[in-house]
């Protein structure tokens, strides 16, 4: 039996110091090789091309070719997957978000102070996802010219009586940014999201997304009423849930231990989701790594509620949609391009365009492939 060689890495950060930390967290894994690293993006794609890289962990500010600029070139002519290590910064969580945008496939924050702690958790994170996006190479997926919905003068449509639950990790700012704009103002739901991001990234993240979709988008605020037609983003670093008042249904905020190695979780969010809502409620799970919301989308299923889950061709990372759809957990499976339809669908409205039929999943789950990053990705989540 052949022994399989470690996944290849290069560094790309301006900093001496940070290119010497990044190298020792990541060099301290058996299964991970730092091949080089690049002091700014001149360098970095020179030694793209000699190194072969497997994943490129870039930090942004840099001289000569920033790290924005490297990103558009790599992106253009190579699948290599790209780990964004960003500052806790306004301007960092502005570049990190544009990053996403463009391609990156995750961010890990920076420590504020790496040299008195912080780095430890960092390491873990960074090890984590390096290994769950090396099994496969980046590329971004065909996805059909779907319909833009315009962003209208903000009506107010009322309480919501039912909710769509996203939950999403790596990969996830990009897929938001696809479906998100293809949801039709109209929708007659509240929608609800967890993505995987650090503390401070996500406001900025739906800044972005607010610019772009026909629905206001904006992070959630605690004790703030659930309104039809309106997105809400879970802050990172705080548990997202619902709860029933009599007011009406509203949004809870609070801090808390990871649940699912994950602050904020999908997982809370679906069981409060069923718990609430029930069959008035769609869970979508979509691409990331490890299984934060499976057991949550199996509690929506079993409260009567629709399921969906992101398909492995369309995904960046296909651990949580396989963790789901192996327990039989989603009654759908659709990719990236077909989720706005499904979803639409799901709440009993007419699709914008044509879904195909989803492939039920419950009893048969042969078709779902490990892969190669799957198997990097569990490996990591099991330490």
């Amino acid at each position: 039996m052949t022994e399989r060689r470690p996944i290849r890495v290069l560094v790309v950060d301006d900093s001496a110091v940070m290119r010497k930390l990044l190298s020792m967290v990541l060099s301290r894994d058996p299964e991970i090789e730092v091949v080089a690293t690049a002091m700014d993006g001149v360098m970095a794609l020179q030694k793209l091309v000699r190194f072969q890289p497997d994943v490129v962990t870039l930090d942004l500010e840099m001289p000569r070719m920033d790290g924005l600029d490297f990103l558009r070139q790599i992106v253009a002519q190579s699948e290599t997957p790209v780990l964004v290590v960003s500052a806790h910064t306004t301007r960092g969580a502005a570049q990190t978000v544009a990053a996403l945008a463009m391609g990156a496939v995750d961010v890990v924050a920076k420590p504020e102070d790496a040299l008195r702690g912080g780095l430890e958790a960092m390491a873990q994170e960074l090890v984590a996802k390096v290994r769950a996006v090396a099994g496969r190479r980046w590329r971004r997926p065909a996805l059909r010219q779907a319909p833009r919905y315009p962003r209208l003068k903000a009506t107010d449509q009322g309480i919501a009586r039912r909710i769509v639950a996203i939950g999403v990790s790596t990969g996830g700012p990009a897929a938001l940014g696809y479906l998100l704009p293809r949801l039709p103002p109209d929708l007659g739901a509240a929608v609800v999201i967890v993505q995987h991001m650090p503390e401070g990234f996500t406001a900025m993240l739906a800044a972005r997304l607010n610019q772009a979709c026909a629905l206001p988008v904006r992070e959630a605020r605690d004790g703030e009423r659930l309104r039809q037609g309106h997105v809400y983003l879970a802050p990172g670093g705080r548990h997202l849930r619902v709860a029933s008042l009599p007011e009406g249904p509203a949004l809870v905020l609070a801090a808390g231990s990871p649940v699912s190695w994950h602050c904020p979780s999908v997982d809370v969010l679906f069981m409060s989701v069923a718990a609430e809502f029930g069959p008035r409620a769609v869970g979508v799970l979509m691409t990331g790594m490890g299984d934060d919301g499976a057991a949550g989308l199996d509690a929506i299923r079993h409260a009567r509620g629709k399921t969906i889950a992101q398909d492995e061709e369309s995904s960046v990372v296909f651990g949580m949609p396989r963790a789901a759809i192996l327990r039989g957990a989603a009654d759908d499976i659709q990719p990236l391009d077909l989720l706005p339809d499904a979803i639409v669908s799901a709440l009993g409205g007419e699709p914008a365009g044509r879904a195909r039929e989803g492939r039920r999943t419950r009893g048969s789950h042969a078709e779902v492939r490990t892969g190669t990053g799957g198997r990097h990705e569990d490996r990591a989540h099991r330490r």
